[in-house]
């Protein structure tokens, strides 16, 4: 794709419309399932739902995964499979508060997705086949109990895979469970400085890890970057801060700075694998074909995708337009911030806009997640 056909991108911002529930079977020629056979990148499906993950992994999925929005809309499409196991739980545990009924419930919806996906697990000999399960978002200050959560998710199946805030606490959390033997993804993370602080973090728990002669060769960090959540900053900024810039131009911000710090991972020899994620147009995959990566992809999105027309070629070594770089590196400090690799210290990451923003949803949805929960333990006496 040349300089000029990049910038005339102006992609959606939003998800696609709802698509039907019924999917075809698939055909073997489905482009999710070319990128995944054909070329080093791998993709999950961005849910833990039971019939989106069924799809996913019939066209060539290896993963998935889950975070309090996630939960949240699966529970909705498919309160039919869990309606009945929430009564159980509220009934087998009477002390128990919302908090725990609902994380009880989490966890649960983590180990039927690493069921579905344990076939491939030992298919794979346990480089793929995980499913991730996201810590709690409010301790996104506290090291100390994001490590004991994870902990604890790690133990919960085989195939577990835990999501940490790459927010200055969980950073030092990152170190602290790889060296336990905790397979991370690290999450809430959208910027070059932010995943070679993973990067580096977990270089810190595999060495520790080797020094004391335990197992590394099963272990399969990744970091994610949100690249959709970063262009969404960017459009923020262009209301906010009242940027004029060129149409669509905030739509190769997060693929850039993917580029940028595939390219350095590479070059410096770090065992974490990179991980895309918050799809908002088909250069969110096109753009990073061929990649050693990870593509986390939401249900929606797949069915587009493998509905189009789109070639399966390798394009992750193909720079982003200068031109492209340069105006948002000109007209964005927040994208410099994003970009360069000393754009900001660990000090920072939880105040960055793309980050506070992140947070503060995840944080919603949980609430959200608990309001569902408190209807069962104490149904609204209003409602007949």
């Amino acid at each position: 794709m040349s300089g000029g056909d990049q910038m005339s991108v102006n992609a959606p911002s939003s998800s696609p419309a709802s698509l039907p529930d019924l999917a075809p079977p698939s055909t073997g020629k489905d482009p999710l399932y070319q990128t995944a056979t054909t070329t080093a990148t791998d993709y999950w499906n961005d849910s833990c739902s039971v019939e989106e993950l069924t799809y996913a992994i019939e066209r060539g999925a290896v993963g998935a995964t889950t975070n309090p929005t996630i939960v949240g809309d699966v529970l909705k499409k498919e309160m039919h499979l869990w309606r009945e196991r929430i009564a159980e739980i509220f009934a087998e545990n009477p002390t128990w508060t919302e908090d725990q009924i609902t994380w009880r419930l989490i966890e649960e919806m983590a180990m039927r997705g690493a069921e579905l996906l344990l076939p491939v697990f030992e298919r794979e000999g346990g480089k793929k086949g995980r499913i991730s399960i996201q810590t709690d978002p409010r301790l996104y200050r506290d090291s100390a109990r994001i490590t004991e959560q994870a902990l604890r998710f790690s133990a919960l199946a085989p195939n577990m895979q835990v999501k940490i805030p790459v927010t200055c606490a969980g950073v030092q959390a990152i170190e602290e469970v790889t060296a336990a033997g905790v397979n991370i993804n690290a999450t809430v993370c959208f910027t070059v400085p932010q995943a070679l602080a993973v990067a580096e973090a977990v270089e810190r728990g595999l060495q520790r890890r080797e020094a004391a002669g335990e197992d590394v060769a099963s272990m399969t960090p990744v970091c994610t970057l949100m690249i959709g959540r970063l262009d969404d900053w960017m459009e923020v900024l262009v209301k906010r801060d009242r940027v004029v810039a060129d149409p669509g131009i905030v739509h190769w911000a997060g693929i850039a700075c993917m580029k940028k710090a595939y390219g350095i991972v590479r070059e410096r020899g770090y065992r974490t694998r990179l991980l895309a994620a918050a799809y908002r147009h088909h250069l969110h995959w096109s753009e990073l074909i061929g990649g050693d990566v990870v593509l986390t992809i939401p249900y929606s999105w797949q069915r587009l995708f493998n509905d189009s027309d789109i070639e399966v070629v390798p394009r992750m070594d193909d720079p982003v337009a200068e031109s492209i770089v340069s105006e948002l590196y000109r007209r964005f400090p927040d994208f410099r911030r994003a970009y360069d690799v000393d754009g900001m210290s660990p000090e920072e990451f939880d105040y960055y806009g793309a980050a506070s923003r992140t947070l503060r949803g995840f944080i919603a949805s949980y609430h959200d997640l608990v309001a569902v929960i408190r209807d069962f333990m104490l149904p609204n006496p209003d409602v007949k």
